[in-house]
């Protein structure tokens, strides 16, 4: 049974019933304010690299299959038609400007990446870069989105400080350069990100009524809504891992712990070192009653169901949408009012990410300038001298 307020009809995750058309295609604008919290709007670096940026423009679409070899394409197969080139390299490039504001999936401040004196926080072989690194992410970014909505502390915040009805793909470029940055970059590269969130966060406040009726304040640094945002990201992105994803290095517990370390680094408080912590965290919060569906809520969801991309990838975008209302444990998914399709969606998702992972690449930009550092700090080290960016 939903537990939207009435008029507000059950969402069913693959039919689409009783929810109105998607919008228009249109152009999103050019990457702007940083997210109200670290994670409410996420897109995968394992996706892309990050960042977010205008849509492709016509020249772009009508780029030709020998473009695509200039931008890390593969050699024509014999039988290789023209038309099929086009059509890929086309899909290829929207979807890389799409998600990182250019036709290379690079955005300018990865290449803060590459600089810096050691590993970083987790490095090569850790469970974070496992996990930020793989294609599931994709649609880690879709669940956490949805979960976020039902704590009505944070839904007021998006409300009153963001303007995701306005440019909803604008606002991840801040929020994804958080995660890349702190996943794949040195401490002191990674720790300045975190600082420049925390400044942000300063400065957002405001008043919402809670799951009881009962007015109460809010601030982005609240020790309540940033273990809420914490917790929900770490969930959505080990939960699609362990269903999308490959093994993760040490398991679901070694995850968790590594990832408590990027929480406190923005404020977390007492944040879960492993899967059961987790499990138990998230429960809390339900049990407490602290979370409620309102219209709030069910405005959110047809806004994720129905971002501005392109009418191409829609149809993509929407079995992963179905694929990750899945994943969500069916008393959330209720008072999300929403349903699982009936269809193989979580089928589907799988072959939609390894098309993806086809067409981008197995690895990021983010984690290629990664291992270029670490590469260097070898060299360097080898020959004894101190690193150097």
């Amino acid at each position: 049974m939903s537990n939207l307020p009435p008029g507000q009809g059950a969402i069913d995750a693959e039919t689409g019933q009783e929810e109105p058309a998607p919008p228009p295609d249109r152009d999103h604008a050019e990457a702007g304010q940083s997210s109200f919290f670290v994670v409410f709007d996420m897109s995968p670096d394992g996706f892309l690299g990050g960042g977010t940026g205008p849509c492709c423009n016509e020249e772009r679409r009508e780029s030709t299959a020998g473009t695509a070899l200039a931008r890390g394409g593969r050699p024509a197969r014999p039988g290789y038609h023209p038309s099929m080139g086009r059509f890929t390299d086309s899909w290829r490039s929207h979807l890389l400007v799409t998600l990182s504001g250019n036709s290379e999936g690079r955005p300018k401040w990865v290449g803060q990446i590459a600089t810096g004196d050691d590993a970083g926080f987790f490095g090569s072989g850790s469970a974070a870069w496992a996990v930020h690194g793989g294609m599931a992410t994709m649609v880690a970014g879709i669940r956490a989105l949805l979960m976020q909505t039902l704590h009505p502390g944070a839904m007021a915040g998006v409300h009153d400080w963001s303007r995701y009805h306005d440019d909803p793909l604008g606002r991840l470029s801040g929020t994804i350069q958080w995660l890349i940055t702190v996943t794949f970059a040195d401490t002191v590269v990674a720790e300045r990100e975190s600082g420049r969130v925390a400044h942000f966060h300063d400065r957002v406040r405001g008043t919402y009524l809670d799951a009881r009726g009962e007015k109460r304040p809010y601030a982005a640094g609240d020790p309540e809504l940033l273990s809420w945002v914490h917790v929900v990201f770490t969930d959505a992105f080990l939960q699609s891992h362990l269903l999308w994803g490959d093994a993760i290095p040490g398991g679901a517990d070694q995850y968790v712990n590594e990832w408590a370390t990027a929480g406190e680094l923005i404020g977390v408080q007492n944040a879960p070192h492993s899967a059961a912590e987790l499990a138990a965290q998230l429960e809390g919060f339900r049990s407490a009653g602290t979370l409620k569906s309102d219209a709030r809520v069910a405005e959110a969801v047809r806004f994720i169901r129905y971002p501005p991309l392109s009418r191409g990838m829609l149809p993509f975008y929407r079995i992963m949408f179905a694929g990750a209302v899945a994943s969500i444990p069916r008393e959330y998914r209720d008072m999300l009012g929403l349903k699982r399709s009936r269809l193989p969606v979580v089928w589907g998702t799988r072959l939609i990410l390894g098309v993806v992972r086809a067409l981008l690449g197995p690895s990021s930009t983010s984690e290629d300038a990664a291992r270029a550092r670490l590469a260097r700090i070898a060299r360097t080290q080898q020959l004894g001298h101190p690193g150097g960016a």
